[in-house]
């Protein structure tokens, strides 16, 4: 998924879940940093103090891309979540352990991943957490049938638009997109990039398309984004009302229909292919007071001055350096960048370290 769903969308299921505004704002902005936060390592202060933080996502082009370690610990977690075949913890899918790291939506992991946000929805990163347990869920939805490392099982191939985009334009951007692998690389990676859905370029990610492929199997696969982000944001909302509740157990009612229709409208009718620009227009209709709560002024800003690393750290650097000093001061503890890499910290821990062993899957 990309920022229009993971920030503008989000932020309306939000607020239909029954969160006020300051809440669904950090929720949004926490889902959509999963995809911005690239920058790791450990922060100085010129009081001797010290933060180190992780990253929960690279570059599209990062070499990154192709270390395995690096895949374990970043698309895993936060992109990829495994979905063991959809079976339940002792349980394995056939096919060997790759068949487990295949993300599904909303398989028993997923469950227990806003399970555990939930229960633990008392500390001062929790609702933080909870925007970057909403991505992770999301992604199982959108993502699923790839898994977040480089093997055959992303390898998928006779991509097909049905009645989006006529196949003279699919093939010149699957050839673009190999093009530029290829300048990055210096070399094909085979006929496609076998790592999540980089052969599938954007189309899982854009909620009007319809599309089909044959995978690894040779099977077709036929997928309706609209249908899928529209239960994706069901299932969202739902979560997020559990949580207000205290209760992962509570039997709750989700979206309401006129919620559903005006985030279905918008899925249909917004279709620009950069993310960018559809989550301007989800802004749009939130600062105009299409969605039935009162019209806000909404924005993002991952870097740079009004962003929340600026607040924190007053930089405007896209990458810190080692050398880097920053100024402190005592409310950098109480700040939403630094309650972000909290919660980024205790989201992976729990996943990598609980959450998967449970499943018989060992990350790194």
């Amino acid at each position: 998924m990309q920022i229009d769903f993971h920030h503008g969308a989000t932020y309306v299921i939000a607020r239909y879940a029954g969160f006020d505004h300051p809440q669904a704002e950090i929720i949004a902005y926490c889902s959509q940093y999963v995809d911005d936060a690239t920058n790791s390592g450990t922060l100085t202060f010129d009081v001797g103090a010290m933060y180190h933080h992780i990253s929960s996502s690279h570059n599209t082009f990062d070499y990154s891309n192709f270390d395995e370690l690096s895949n374990h610990q970043v698309w895993i977690p936060f992109h990829f979540l495994p979905g063991n075949g959809q079976n339940p913890a002792g349980e394995n899918p056939d096919g060997g352990f790759i068949e487990k790291l295949i993300c599904l939506p909303d398989s028993p992991i997923a469950q227990e991943m806003v399970r555990e946000c939930i229960v633990n929805n008392n500390k001062p990163y929790s609702l933080h957490r909870l925007g970057i347990t909403l991505h992770v869920y999301a992604d199982t939805w959108a993502h699923q049938g790839f898994a977040g490392v480089i093997h055959k099982v992303n390898d998928i191939h006779a991509l097909d638009e049905n009645g989006n985009q006529d196949n003279d334009f699919l093939a010149k951007k699957t050839h673009f997109f190999k093009g530029i692998i290829d300048q990055v690389t210096g070399r094909f990676i085979g006929d496609t990039l076998p790592l999540g859905h980089g052969a599938a370029l954007s189309l899982p990610d854009q909620p009007f398309l319809k599309w089909s492929y044959s995978d690894y199997k040779g099977q077709v696969v036929k997928r309706d984004n609209t249908a899928l982000f529209l239960d994706a944001a069901d299932n969202m909302c739902k979560a997020m009302q559990r949580y207000q509740l205290n209760n992962p157990d509570a039997l709750v009612k989700g979206l309401p229909q006129s919620g559903k229709d005006k985030i279905k409208a918008l899925f249909l009718s917004l279709t620009n292919e950069e993310g960018d620009v559809r989550n301007q227009e989800w802004l749009d209709k939130i600062g105009s007071g299409y969605f039935d709560f009162t019209a806000v002024k909404l924005d993002y800003q991952a870097k740079g001055y009004e962003s929340w690393k600026y607040n924190a750290l007053k930089t405007t650097k896209l990458t810190e350096s080692n050398t880097d000093i920053f100024p402190y001061n005592d409310s950098f503890l109480k700040s939403d960048w630094k309650m972000f890499h909290d919660a980024l910290q205790a989201h992976h821990f729990f996943v990598i370290h609980d959450l998967l062993p449970k499943y018989g899957i060992c990350a790194a």
